[in-house]
């Protein structure tokens, strides 16, 4: 069943294009906006890559269990008896391979138009591969709660933004650290990891139970 709903979810596809278009967007205005000053985009260049990734992931959430509830498909998984946490982990997996995976691989990139150093980007793309999961299970929760909801993109965005913040400094802090001496890298690398497995496993049955209360 969860690799059925997976691969489903997968050749649905998702926001991925939208997401890295919208990443792109942000990248390429911040240089006109902040001059060009290239040490201060090298400054905050992991900043806006790691909130440029979390708005990307919020684009599409409000659909990630909408469809399946709005043509009966959660109904019919519910009385299946099969897990709903299971169901939860499938769709977020997939999201987070068809939205997140594509800006990860796109930071080398992105990395070049804010002057980010070689070892700024690697860093970037480990502590992105192991925190945006993080946010992606975190989002699941506000996409659960407002599944039944018509309008419920702006109260997602209220629900998660605050959980998202712990994993956003501890992100930013981290890829800090890997090209900013003295500030060690593994301290809060570790945080990072602690926090995406803690949202992960707290996301997946918070947002079982605001399922099954929608479809009650």
């Amino acid at each position: 069943m969860i690799g059925a709903v997976f691969l489903r979810d997968l050749r649905l596809g998702g926001a991925g294009f939208i997401g890295l278009t919208f990443f792109l967007a942000l990248v390429t205005i911040i240089p006109f906006g902040v001059g060009p000053d290239l040490n201060l985009l090298a400054r905050i260049g992991p900043a806006v890559l790691w909130i440029g990734a979390l708005l990307s992931i919020l684009l599409g959430l409000d659909r990630l269990f909408r469809a399946d509830y709005e043509d009966g498909s959660l109904d019919l998984l519910l009385a299946s008896g099969h897990a709903i946490e299971g169901v939860v982990l499938a769709k977020v997996a997939a999201y987070w391979v068809t939205t997140t995976l594509p800006l990860i691989a796109a930071v080398p990139f992105f990395g070049f138009f804010l002057n980010l150093e070689p070892i700024a980007i690697g860093a970037l793309v480990v502590t992105m591969a192991v925190g945006t999961p993080g946010l992606a299970f975190a989002g699941a929760i506000g996409a659960a709660v407002t599944v039944s909801l018509p309008r419920g993109g702006l109260l997602l965005a209220v629900i998660i933004l605050p959980i998202c913040i712990p994993i956003l400094i501890f992100g930013v802090t981290a890829t800090r650290a890997a090209f900013t001496d003295p500030d060690p890298f593994l301290p809060p690398f570790l945080i990072l990891i602690a926090l995406t497995l803690f949202g992960a496993v707290v996301g997946l049955f918070a947002s079982a139970a605001a399922l099954r209360t929608a479809t009650r």
